[in-house]
């Protein structure tokens, strides 16, 4: 069998594949109820301040701060009560020196106040007058017109991945439906003379397909669209026409298995004569997935996963999201979920390959404990057993018990 001529590390093999991508995002008008995780084509900018008018957070008496001045339950200030103001409508009152006003959280501030004593730090002294037991400062308990926007603000950046606050910041503002990227379809094709469907019982030599479902959910969760072409024979006239088709179809091709260096593996051939340039990267210096393929064919990206279900499912977060999250010109990148833990046990690794480690996490008073699941990469349940991925950096040469460690959530 001839052996990989290059491994690279995964950073730089995913870098090669992204500088041939050109990401061109087609818009898509959605209902903003319906935009969430969808990612924002152009920025937002506030068309008027938020909120358009002062209004107060708590419940309480809307004053004028100099009146309260000194105030402290010994020697309370009093104050003339000379309404109440209505919610959902502007006071009809204005506030004059010595006088105060019963508001309510979100209700907006009569002209001439400039802060709000909380209702906790009151009480009645007779009809029409309030007891002041606190001295407030001007704009205390009071949110100001543009405080939280400005009007013309840039509110949201394009390439934001929209979350449930970005959904209700549009909402604040009027924005009942969004400009967002469509979605990227992602085609998926499982090869194996091998694999049959979950939905039948294998013959001694079969296995399910696992793959296209792992795979489908991954893409799913990172904006995509999974396009699934069915289980194709180890064939080259069946694999070429099916990954032609998909590469039609579809922004993305991903193939599970075939992808390592044998007389039956056909992937690596088929990519490199579907388009130029081909295939970029065969061999990534990591385990699992070593025998990952990234390639453009006439600028569609196409990658070739290991048929192992813990290698696909690996390398898919590594390559395939990425190049979901470049298409939908997602650019607003934020922290992958990250727990600090201590290992459990020594973890020995070969230097120079990245290895991602399935651990589990254990409570404990003073955090977490993360400890390793071992398993060979044809086990899916050694994934679905696992709270995370743990990392051996490639310059490193294993993991000591005891070190604290970061584990990416799955």
């Amino acid at each position: 069998m001839p052996e990989f001529l290059t491994l690279l590390p995964p950073a730089d093999a995913l870098k090669k594949l992204l500088d041939h991508l050109q990401a061109d995002p087609v818009p898509k008008q959605v209902e903003t109820e319906h935009a969430l995780g969808r990612v924002l084509i152009s920025p937002v900018t506030a068309p008027h301040p938020l909120p358009e008018f002062p209004r107060t957070t708590v419940d309480g008496f809307a004053v004028q701060a100099a009146d309260t001045f000194g105030a402290s339950e010994s020697l309370p200030v009093y104050l003339e009560l000379i309404g109440e103001v209505p919610m959902g409508a502007a006071p009809e009152m204005a506030l004059a020196a010595g006088k105060c006003v019963l508001i309510h959280t979100g209700g907006m501030l009569p002209e001439g106040a400039d802060a709000v004593v909380m209702l906790e730090y009151t009480q009645q002294a007779r009809p029409q007058e309030i007891e002041i037991l606190r001295a407030v400062a001007v704009g205390e308990n009071v949110i100001e017109i543009g405080e939280d926007v400005k009007d013309g603000q840039e509110v949201i950046p394009s390439g934001t991945r929209l979350r449930p606050a970005e959904i209700g910041g549009l909402m604040a503002l009027g924005f009942t439906s969004v400009s967002v990227a469509c979605k990227p379809k992602v085609g998926i094709i499982s090869s194996g003379d091998e694999v049959i469907h979950p939905g039948e019982k294998p013959a001694p030599g079969q296995v399910r397909d696992i793959n296209a479902y792992t795979l489908s959910a991954v893409v799913e969760g990172a904006g995509g669209e999974p396009v699934f072409y069915g289980i194709i024979p180890d064939t080259h006239p069946a694999m070429y026409a099916a990954a032609e088709r998909a590469k039609t179809e579809c922004d993305v091709v991903v193939v599970t298995a075939g992808s390592s260096v044998s007389s039956r593996d056909l992937t690596s051939q088929i990519l490199d004569e579907l388009g130029k340039p081909g295939v970029l990267v065969h061999g990534v210096n990591t385990r699992p997935g070593k025998p990952t393929i990234l390639a453009v064919c006439d600028g569609v990206p196409m990658i070739g996963l290991p048929g192992n279900p813990v290698s696909a499912l690996v390398n898919t977060l590594l390559f395939v999201v990425p190049v979901v999250k470049a298409l939908l010109g997602e650019q607003i990148t934020r922290p992958q979920p990250t727990v600090p833990a201590e290992l459990s046990i020594n973890l020995p690794s070969q230097a120079g390959r990245e290895d991602w480690v399935p651990v589990i996490l254990k409570s404990t008073h003073e955090g977490y404990i993360a400890e390793p699941i071992f398993g060979k990469s044809n086990l899916i349940f050694t994934l679905s057993r696992a709270d995370g991925l743990l990392k051996i950096p490639a310059d490193a040469t294993g993991l000591s018990a005891g070190e604290l460690v970061e584990v990416y959530l799955m």
